[in-house]
Protein backbone atom coordinates (compact mmCIF):
# COMPACT_ATOMS: atom_id res chain seq x y z
CA UNK A 1 0.00 0.00 0.00
CA UNK A 2 1.10 3.05 -0.59
CA UNK A 3 0.42 7.02 0.28
CA UNK A 4 -2.03 7.36 -2.27
CA UNK A 5 -4.00 5.04 -0.95
CA UNK A 6 -7.79 5.70 -1.86
CA UNK A 7 -8.93 5.94 1.83
CA UNK A 8 -6.14 8.39 2.27
CA UNK A 9 -6.86 10.21 -0.04
CA UNK A 10 -10.01 10.96 0.90
CA UNK A 11 -8.48 12.40 4.05
CA UNK A 12 -10.67 10.48 6.91
CA UNK A 13 -11.31 12.22 10.15
CA UNK A 14 -8.38 10.61 12.53
CA UNK A 15 -7.55 10.43 15.69
CA UNK A 16 -4.44 10.55 17.65
CA UNK A 17 -4.50 9.91 21.29
CA UNK A 18 -0.98 10.28 22.42
CA UNK A 19 0.62 13.58 21.81
CA UNK A 20 2.91 15.04 23.95
CA UNK A 21 2.16 18.70 25.29
CA UNK A 22 6.15 19.04 25.48
CA UNK A 23 7.17 17.76 22.52
CA UNK A 24 4.58 19.11 20.33
CA UNK A 25 5.52 22.98 20.04
CA UNK A 26 5.58 24.74 16.85
CA UNK A 27 8.72 25.43 15.35
CA UNK A 28 8.06 28.87 15.53
CA UNK A 29 6.69 29.36 18.89
CA UNK A 30 9.89 27.58 20.28
CA UNK A 31 12.26 30.08 18.81
CA UNK A 32 9.90 32.63 19.96
CA UNK A 33 9.25 31.41 23.79
CA UNK A 34 13.12 30.73 23.74
CA UNK A 35 13.62 34.60 23.20
CA UNK A 36 11.56 35.84 25.62
CA UNK A 37 13.12 33.56 28.43
CA UNK A 38 16.87 34.46 26.52
CA UNK A 39 17.68 30.93 25.69
CA UNK A 40 19.18 29.76 22.29
CA UNK A 41 17.78 27.02 20.64
CA UNK A 42 19.49 24.10 20.54
CA UNK A 43 20.79 22.55 16.93
CA UNK A 44 20.29 18.99 18.20
CA UNK A 45 17.12 19.43 19.88
CA UNK A 46 15.22 16.93 17.52
CA UNK A 47 15.20 13.05 18.17
CA UNK A 48 17.11 10.97 15.62
CA UNK A 49 16.78 7.35 15.07
CA UNK A 50 17.89 4.82 17.78
CA UNK A 51 19.07 7.24 20.00
CA UNK A 52 17.87 5.25 22.81
CA UNK A 53 14.50 5.95 25.14
CA UNK A 54 16.99 8.05 28.15
CA UNK A 55 18.89 10.37 24.98
CA UNK A 56 14.93 11.22 23.71
CA UNK A 57 13.70 11.76 27.59
CA UNK A 58 16.49 13.89 28.13
CA UNK A 59 15.67 16.61 25.13
CA UNK A 60 12.49 17.51 27.05
CA UNK A 61 14.29 19.28 29.44
CA UNK A 62 14.60 22.32 26.89
CA UNK A 63 11.04 22.44 26.19
CA UNK A 64 10.02 22.02 29.08
CA UNK A 65 12.14 25.12 29.85
CA UNK A 66 10.08 27.15 27.72
CA UNK A 67 6.82 25.97 29.11
CA UNK A 68 6.82 27.49 33.14
CA UNK A 69 4.31 29.76 32.63
CA UNK A 70 0.17 29.03 32.85
CA UNK A 71 0.41 31.89 29.56
CA UNK A 72 2.59 29.54 27.41
CA UNK A 73 1.36 26.05 28.61
CA UNK A 74 -2.24 27.87 27.41
CA UNK A 75 -0.58 28.86 24.26
CA UNK A 76 1.03 25.38 23.43
CA UNK A 77 -2.42 23.74 24.14
CA UNK A 78 -4.20 25.77 21.78
CA UNK A 79 -1.80 25.47 19.18
CA UNK A 80 -1.47 21.70 19.11
CA UNK A 81 -5.26 21.91 19.24
CA UNK A 82 -5.33 24.00 15.54
CA UNK A 83 -2.53 21.91 14.29
CA UNK A 84 -4.62 18.44 15.21
CA UNK A 85 -7.14 20.16 12.87
CA UNK A 86 -5.37 21.04 10.06
CA UNK A 87 -4.20 17.52 10.04
CA UNK A 88 -7.49 16.27 9.64
CA UNK A 89 -7.59 14.86 13.40
CA UNK A 90 -11.37 15.59 14.85
CA UNK A 91 -10.11 13.10 18.25
CA UNK A 92 -7.49 14.62 20.06
CA UNK A 93 -6.18 13.80 23.67
CA UNK A 94 -3.29 15.65 24.65
CA UNK A 95 -1.07 15.08 27.61
CA UNK A 96 1.67 15.88 29.74
CA UNK A 97 3.24 16.19 33.40
CA UNK A 98 1.95 19.54 34.79
CA UNK A 99 4.28 19.16 37.90
CA UNK A 100 6.94 19.88 36.01
CA UNK A 101 6.11 23.34 34.56
CA UNK A 102 6.61 25.38 37.85
CA UNK A 103 9.93 26.57 38.35
CA UNK A 104 8.70 29.85 37.97
CA UNK A 105 6.26 29.74 40.91
CA UNK A 106 2.81 28.72 39.47
CA UNK A 107 1.06 26.50 41.13
CA UNK A 108 0.29 23.18 39.63
CA UNK A 109 -3.63 23.94 39.79
CA UNK A 110 -2.61 26.70 37.72
CA UNK A 111 -1.44 24.89 35.29
CA UNK A 112 -3.47 22.19 34.50
CA UNK A 113 -6.16 25.05 34.02
CA UNK A 114 -3.91 26.56 31.68
CA UNK A 115 -3.84 23.51 29.52
CA UNK A 116 -7.28 23.33 29.93
CA UNK A 117 -7.67 26.73 29.10
CA UNK A 118 -6.10 26.54 25.85
CA UNK A 119 -7.61 23.49 24.77
CA UNK A 120 -10.75 25.02 25.08
CA UNK A 121 -12.76 21.59 24.84
CA UNK A 122 -11.22 20.76 21.73
CA UNK A 123 -9.16 17.62 23.14
CA UNK A 124 -9.30 15.87 25.96
CA UNK A 125 -6.63 16.17 28.64
CA UNK A 126 -4.60 13.47 29.96
CA UNK A 127 -2.00 14.10 33.21
CA UNK A 128 1.41 12.23 33.31
CA UNK A 129 2.75 10.78 36.65
CA UNK A 130 6.68 9.77 35.67
CA UNK A 131 8.17 6.62 36.24
CA UNK A 132 9.90 7.13 39.77
CA UNK A 133 8.19 10.06 41.21
CA UNK A 134 6.52 9.23 44.67
CA UNK A 135 3.59 7.63 44.04
CA UNK A 136 1.94 10.45 45.79
CA UNK A 137 2.45 12.31 42.94
CA UNK A 138 -0.17 10.09 40.81
CA UNK A 139 -2.50 10.51 43.77
CA UNK A 140 -2.42 14.59 43.43
CA UNK A 141 -2.91 14.45 39.92
CA UNK A 142 -6.05 11.98 40.54
CA UNK A 143 -7.06 14.75 43.15
CA UNK A 144 -6.89 17.41 40.87
CA UNK A 145 -8.56 15.66 37.80
CA UNK A 146 -11.56 15.04 40.04
CA UNK A 147 -12.92 18.77 40.07
CA UNK A 148 -11.70 19.34 36.16
CA UNK A 149 -14.16 17.20 33.83
CA UNK A 150 -11.42 18.35 30.87
CA UNK A 151 -9.04 16.45 32.18
CA UNK A 152 -10.10 12.69 30.72
CA UNK A 153 -7.37 10.24 32.39
CA UNK A 154 -3.95 9.50 33.50
CA UNK A 155 -0.51 8.19 32.66
CA UNK A 156 2.25 7.26 34.13
CA UNK A 157 5.02 8.19 31.27
CA UNK A 158 8.59 7.82 30.90
CA UNK A 159 10.58 5.04 31.48
CA UNK A 160 11.20 2.84 34.97
CA UNK A 161 15.10 2.45 36.14
CA UNK A 162 16.94 0.53 38.24
CA UNK A 163 17.88 3.57 40.21
CA UNK A 164 13.98 3.77 40.65
CA UNK A 165 12.78 3.38 44.90
CA UNK A 166 9.46 2.73 43.51
CA UNK A 167 7.95 -0.05 41.51
CA UNK A 168 5.22 -0.19 38.65
CA UNK A 169 2.78 -1.56 41.59
CA UNK A 170 3.50 1.19 43.65
CA UNK A 171 1.38 3.51 41.63
CA UNK A 172 -1.59 0.90 41.90
CA UNK A 173 -3.52 2.85 44.75
CA UNK A 174 -3.57 6.29 42.28
CA UNK A 175 -4.69 3.98 39.41
CA UNK A 176 -7.94 2.45 41.85
CA UNK A 177 -8.85 6.24 42.74
CA UNK A 178 -8.66 6.97 38.95
CA UNK A 179 -10.77 4.20 37.96
CA UNK A 180 -13.47 4.80 40.84
CA UNK A 181 -13.89 8.02 39.67
CA UNK A 182 -13.87 6.86 35.96
CA UNK A 183 -11.13 8.63 35.15
CA UNK A 184 -9.36 6.63 31.76
CA UNK A 185 -5.80 4.90 32.54
CA UNK A 186 -3.08 4.52 29.79
CA UNK A 187 0.27 3.37 30.88
CA UNK A 188 3.87 3.82 28.60
CA UNK A 189 4.93 -0.29 29.04
CA UNK A 190 6.74 -2.52 26.73
CA UNK A 191 8.82 0.18 24.96
CA UNK A 192 11.15 -1.99 23.68
CA UNK A 193 11.18 -3.61 27.20
CA UNK A 194 9.73 -6.89 28.31
CA UNK A 195 6.18 -7.45 27.88
CA UNK A 196 5.84 -8.30 31.65
CA UNK A 197 5.64 -4.97 31.89
CA UNK A 198 2.38 -4.53 29.89
CA UNK A 199 0.96 -7.31 32.07
CA UNK A 200 1.54 -4.90 35.51
CA UNK A 201 0.30 -2.11 33.65
CA UNK A 202 -2.87 -4.28 33.12
CA UNK A 203 -2.95 -6.05 36.27
CA UNK A 204 -1.95 -3.92 38.95
CA UNK A 205 -2.74 0.10 37.36
CA UNK A 206 -6.09 -1.16 35.15
CA UNK A 207 -4.46 0.53 32.11
CA UNK A 208 -7.35 0.22 29.48
CA UNK A 209 -4.65 1.31 27.17
CA UNK A 210 -0.81 0.48 26.82
CA UNK A 211 1.75 3.55 25.06
CA UNK A 212 3.68 1.91 23.06
CA UNK A 213 3.96 -1.87 24.00
CA UNK A 214 6.20 -2.53 21.10
CA UNK A 215 7.60 -6.01 22.68
CA UNK A 216 3.61 -7.17 23.45
CA UNK A 217 3.82 -10.63 20.94
CA UNK A 218 7.27 -11.70 22.65
CA UNK A 219 4.71 -12.88 25.53
CA UNK A 220 1.83 -15.33 24.19
CA UNK A 221 0.22 -14.82 27.94
CA UNK A 222 0.47 -11.14 27.55
CA UNK A 223 -1.15 -11.11 24.61
CA UNK A 224 -4.15 -13.22 25.72
CA UNK A 225 -4.31 -11.04 28.68
CA UNK A 226 -4.19 -7.72 26.08
CA UNK A 227 -6.99 -9.14 24.06
CA UNK A 228 -9.43 -10.42 27.09
CA UNK A 229 -9.30 -7.10 28.36
CA UNK A 230 -9.77 -5.17 25.50
CA UNK A 231 -6.29 -2.86 25.93
CA UNK A 232 -5.88 -0.88 23.08
CA UNK A 233 -1.97 0.13 21.91
CA UNK A 234 -1.40 2.90 21.19
CA UNK A 235 1.07 2.80 18.31
CA UNK A 236 3.46 5.23 17.68
CA UNK A 237 6.05 4.31 14.85
CA UNK A 238 8.38 7.31 14.51
CA UNK A 239 9.09 7.72 17.82
CA UNK A 240 9.80 4.01 18.26
CA UNK A 241 12.40 3.93 15.91
CA UNK A 242 13.60 7.26 16.98
CA UNK A 243 14.53 5.35 20.83
CA UNK A 244 15.15 2.08 19.24
CA UNK A 245 12.16 0.09 20.69
CA UNK A 246 12.67 -0.67 17.36
CA UNK A 247 15.29 -0.86 14.05
CA UNK A 248 12.94 0.94 12.06
CA UNK A 249 9.63 2.17 10.93
CA UNK A 250 9.29 -1.20 8.51
CA UNK A 251 9.61 -3.25 11.51
CA UNK A 252 6.78 -2.02 13.48
CA UNK A 253 4.92 -5.23 15.09
CA UNK A 254 1.65 -3.34 13.92
CA UNK A 255 0.34 -5.26 11.29
CA UNK A 256 0.99 -8.41 13.32
CA UNK A 257 -0.89 -7.10 16.01
CA UNK A 258 -3.79 -6.51 13.87
CA UNK A 259 -3.58 -9.96 12.45
CA UNK A 260 -4.31 -11.28 15.71
CA UNK A 261 -7.21 -8.89 16.73
CA UNK A 262 -5.46 -6.33 19.06
CA UNK A 263 -7.03 -3.10 18.88
CA UNK A 264 -4.83 -0.23 18.01
CA UNK A 265 -4.91 3.55 16.80
CA UNK A 266 -1.52 5.07 15.44
CA UNK A 267 -0.24 8.54 16.72
CA UNK A 268 2.07 10.70 16.98
CA UNK A 269 3.85 11.07 20.05
CA UNK A 270 5.94 14.26 19.62
CA UNK A 271 4.87 16.29 16.80
CA UNK A 272 8.11 18.48 16.95
CA UNK A 273 10.95 16.22 18.54
CA UNK A 274 10.20 13.55 15.66
CA UNK A 275 9.14 15.98 12.95
CA UNK A 276 5.69 14.18 12.64
CA UNK A 277 2.20 14.51 12.64
CA UNK A 278 -1.23 12.24 12.66
CA UNK A 279 -1.43 12.16 8.99
CA UNK A 280 2.30 10.88 8.17
CA UNK A 281 2.41 8.60 10.64
CA UNK A 282 -0.74 6.85 9.12
CA UNK A 283 1.14 7.03 5.69
CA UNK A 284 3.79 5.49 6.98
CA UNK A 285 1.84 2.76 8.62
CA UNK A 286 0.30 2.32 5.29
CA UNK A 287 3.34 1.11 3.76
CA UNK A 288 3.99 -1.60 6.49
CA UNK A 289 4.18 -5.23 4.20
CA UNK A 290 0.48 -6.48 4.88
CA UNK A 291 -1.27 -3.77 5.62
CA UNK A 292 -4.31 -3.02 3.48
CA UNK A 293 -7.22 -0.57 3.20
CA UNK A 294 -9.63 -2.72 6.03
CA UNK A 295 -6.53 -2.28 8.22
CA UNK A 296 -6.27 0.96 8.23
CA UNK A 297 -9.90 1.54 8.34
CA UNK A 298 -9.85 -0.43 11.34
CA UNK A 299 -6.86 1.99 13.20
CA UNK A 300 -8.77 5.15 12.28
CA UNK A 301 -12.17 3.71 13.94
CA UNK A 302 -10.34 2.03 17.23
CA UNK A 303 -8.63 5.81 17.84
CA UNK A 304 -12.32 7.58 18.17
CA UNK A 305 -13.28 4.28 20.45
CA UNK A 306 -10.80 4.50 22.35
CA UNK A 307 -10.65 7.74 23.44
CA UNK A 308 -11.49 8.16 26.91
CA UNK A 309 -14.45 10.58 28.03
CA UNK A 310 -15.64 10.48 31.55
CA UNK A 311 -18.32 8.14 32.79
CA UNK A 312 -20.67 8.00 35.36
CA UNK A 313 -20.48 5.90 38.22
CA UNK A 314 -22.87 2.76 36.88
CA UNK A 315 -20.81 2.70 33.72
CA UNK A 316 -17.36 2.17 35.48
CA UNK A 317 -18.89 -0.29 38.40
CA UNK A 318 -19.93 -2.38 35.49
CA UNK A 319 -16.49 -1.81 34.00
CA UNK A 320 -15.25 -3.05 37.10
CA UNK A 321 -17.75 -6.40 37.41
CA UNK A 322 -16.28 -7.05 33.53
CA UNK A 323 -12.91 -6.81 34.25
CA UNK A 324 -13.27 -9.00 37.91
CA UNK A 325 -14.26 -12.01 35.42
CA UNK A 326 -11.51 -12.04 32.93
Amino acid sequence: MSQSSPLLAAQPALADLHRHLDGSLRPTTVAELAAQTGQAVPPDLAFVPGMGLAAALSRFAYTLSLLQTPQAVARVAAEMCEDAAAEGVTTLEIRFAPQLHLQRGASIEAIVDAALRGIADRAGLILCGLYGEPPSVLEQLVALAKARPGVVGIDLAGGPSDSHAVRMSDYARAFVQARELGLGRTVHAGEGRPPAEIRDAIACLHAQRIGHGTTLLDDPQVTDLVLRRGVLIEACPTSNWHTGAITSVAEHPLPRWLDRGIAVCVCADNTLLSATDARRELAAVARLPGMDERKIQSLIQAGHAGAFRRRDATQHTKEIDRNRNV
